[in-house]
Formats: structure tokens, sequence, C-alpha cells
């Protein structure tokens, strides 16, 4: 009579094609996770973009209705008149921004000096990191 031998629970055995498929599933699923990851940082940047573009061109209007205002001989509010035919006003952007125009009235016409965005954000250097500023330093 045969013995019967006892077998224990054995690992079933993943040959080296079932790990290959393994592999290439993880790395699909980390590559589609970063896709969407870019995906989705690349729309919230579009949008930004567009916000901050609508604003420029909005403030870039009412710069040009003061302007025509001002060349019908008003003086709206909020602009500065200078002694020499100069008038210089400022129209918000955003929070950080404004549209600041400087325009010469001049007996041919008007001529703009200044059309630019400015930075009205308050500035504070850092100062916790020590510079050197250029002299000798005695040990």
């Amino acid at each position: 009579m045969r013995r019967r031998e006892k077998r224990g629970f054995s690992v079933p055995v993943v040959g080296g094609s079932s790990l290959l498929v393994i592999f290439a599933v993880l790395c699909l699923t980390v590559l589609a996770m970063l896709s969407l990851s870019t995906a989705r940082s690349s729309a919230e940047l579009s949008r930004a973009s567009a916000d901050a573009a609508a604003a420029y061109y909005e403030a870039d209007a009412q710069a040009e209705e003061i302007l025509a205002r001002l060349r019908g001989g008003e003086t709206p509010e909020g602009v500065i008149s200078g002694g020499d035919g100069t008038y210089q006003y400022e129209v918000p952007i955003s929070q950080t921004q404004a549209l600041s125009v400087c325009v010469r009235a001049a007996e041919d016409g008007w001529t703009v000096l200044r059309w630019k965005a400015v930075s009205t954000a308050q500035w504070t250097p850092d100062e916790s990191i020590e510079v050197w500023d250029g002299e000798a330093v005695m040990f």
C-alpha cells in the first residue's frame, strides 16, 4: 500500500510573465494618476490666467473711459492734474495690481506717457538671511 504523504499549503508559483503584467499595471496606474494631477493643475492655471486677463481688460476699458472723459474736458474723480497738462490716475485690476496711466494734453491731441500694470502690494524684504555687503570680513 502506498502511503499518502501529507502536503501542506503551497504558495502558487507566479511566473515571470505574471510579474511583468503586475508591474505594467502598477506603472500604468501611476502614470494615469500623474496625468490626472497634471490635467487638473493645467485647468486651474488656465482658469486663473483667463481671470487675470479678463480683469486686466476690464481695467483697461475703465481707463479708456476716464481718458475719453478727459478728452471731453471733464476731470473725473481720482484723476490728479499736473501743472504742465499731465493727468495721472490708477484703475484697480486686482487686490495687488493696478493700471497706472499718465497722459498729457497737447494742442494737437493727447499723448500717453504711461499705461502699465503696477504692483500695489506692500513689499517687505526678507532680512532673516545675513547677506555679504561687499566689505572685507576680518576674522
